[in-house]
């Protein structure tokens, strides 16, 4: 006989799968906030600055103990000393953080918000070249990428056309600077100076007056997008085409190659610097 199966039933109702609770993550108290080489870094600036300001002041007091001129020229002479040294950093922090701005600006416009994006359009165009014409229109713009492709097709072509004008004026004279120059050494040395003379031009004409260090970051990043512009090539044609169309460099310069070099690395330089400082990203 086949025994029958047997079901047994169950009143209670079946208790609910709840998520275990992870425990929330204390941040450990004992870990510093800041690190050692800030720590130090700010403790040598705090020193250097503490200490030259009291030796300022006592040296002020002992001018003003021996002559009221004197202690009055003493004080002019470190406030003009100090207007001029704080002037210079505030140009630097200006500069680096007009670099920060056209990162945060190619951030939203590559970002693929719409709304983070046509504002970051509008941002920019209202202070590019045309911004007459382009920020009205954008405005009436509700696709991200119409407005991208109507600031590509407005000041981020004119900037680089310009741009291009400023690489070409910078590899002519390139040429006969090396022309006229006997020495190699003193060669490479013109060529370095126009190559940061021409960096901080193309960043000027985006609106991004460099200093010292925010003239190192654009050779950095411009050593960086050189390979992204993919313009060697072109630029290489444009310096071989104005080496060859102007009689009277060709004929001073004869055959030599390093001129040739030198003005192709001035045009891939400024469309490098370009790319660089313009927020629109490329199609």
């Amino acid at each position: 006989m086949t025994p029958a199966p047997r079901i047994e039933l169950e009143d209670l109702p079946a208790p609910r799968l709840e998520p275990v609770a992870l425990p929330a993550l204390i941040p450990d108290a004992s870990t510093p906030r800041w690190g050692t080489a800030a720590l130090m870094l700010s403790g040598a600036v705090v020193l250097a600055v503490g200490m030259t300001t009291l030796s300022i002041a006592s040296f002020a007091a002992d001018q003003f103990a021996r002559a009221a001129w004197l202690g009055w020229t003493t004080v002019g002479v470190a406030t003009a000393g100090a207007a001029m040294l704080g002037t210079g950093l505030w140009r630097e922090l200006r500069a680096l953080a007009a670099l920060s701005h056209v990162d945060s600006l190619r951030a939203a416009l590559s970002s693929g918000d719409p709304t983070r994006t046509m504002h970051a359009a509008i941002d920019w165009a209202a202070t590019a070249p045309g911004a007459e014409t382009i920020a009205p229109a954008l405005r009436t713009v509700n696709d991200p990428d119409a407005a991208l492709a109507l600031l590509r097709a407005g000041p981020g072509q004119a900037l680089r056309d310009s741009a291009d004008r400023l690489g070409r004026s910078a590899a002519f004279q390139a040429v006969a600077g090396i022309a006229a120059v006997p020495s190699p050494a003193l060669d490479a040395a013109f060529v370095a100076w126009r190559a940061v003379r021409l960096v901080r031009q193309v960043a000027a004409l985006y609106g991004v007056r460099p200093g010292m260090l925010a003239t190192l970051g654009l050779l950095r990043r411009a050593a960086t997008s050189a390979s992204l512009v993919g313009a060697a090539g072109l630029a290489g044609n444009a310096a071989a085409q104005a080496l060859l169309s102007h009689p009277l460099l060709a004929h001073a310069l004869g055959d030599a190659a390093a001129a040739g070099v030198a003005a192709r690395r001035l045009l891939v330089l400024a469309r490098a610097t370009a790319a660089a400082c313009d927020p629109v990203p490329p199609p």
